[in-house]
């Protein structure tokens, strides 16, 4: 009987966004388990990022640990952020959370929304017809 191959990891952490997420838990108000992460409906491009404090992962919940922080994610998220890096980058006049998400096909003007496709499962085929598996 072939062996599942293990499930990929759904996000990864620069060191940069590590350490900011490291700063910002420990200056919340309250007890906080983790980073929520997900996508939602909106803005010009059709999708944004959401992120929020956790106070505990929920069942349904996808727990990615890197670089000693706790991300959770909105498990209806996890195809769109398959295989993303999350990344916090500082400039003149701003510092922000950046995802670099291979399923985004676009993103608007303002860098605020973006277009992103899920992923495939590994039981698809290309043309998006379910793989038999034996």
């Amino acid at each position: 009987m072939a062996q599942a191959r293990p499930r990929p990891q759904v996000m990864r952490l620069t060191d940069a966004a590590a350490s900011r997420i490291k700063e910002v838990m420990a200056s919340a108000s309250g007890p906080v388990a983790g980073v929520r992460v997900g996508v939602k409906n909106g803005g010009c491009a059709g999708m944004e990022y959401t992120m929020e404090y956790a106070e505990a992962p929920a069942a349904t919940d996808e727990i990615v640990e890197d670089k000693g922080v706790k991300i959770l994610i909105d498990p209806k998220a996890v195809l769109f952020l398959l295989g993303t890096e999350m990344d916090y980058k500082r400039e003149k006049l701003s510092a922000q959370f950046v995802f670099n998400n291979p399923n985004q096909t676009s993103a608007c003007g303002c860098g605020e929304s973006v277009q992103i496709v899920p992923a495939k499962s590994d039981s698809e085929n290309p043309d998006g017809s379910k793989a038999h598996t034996h």
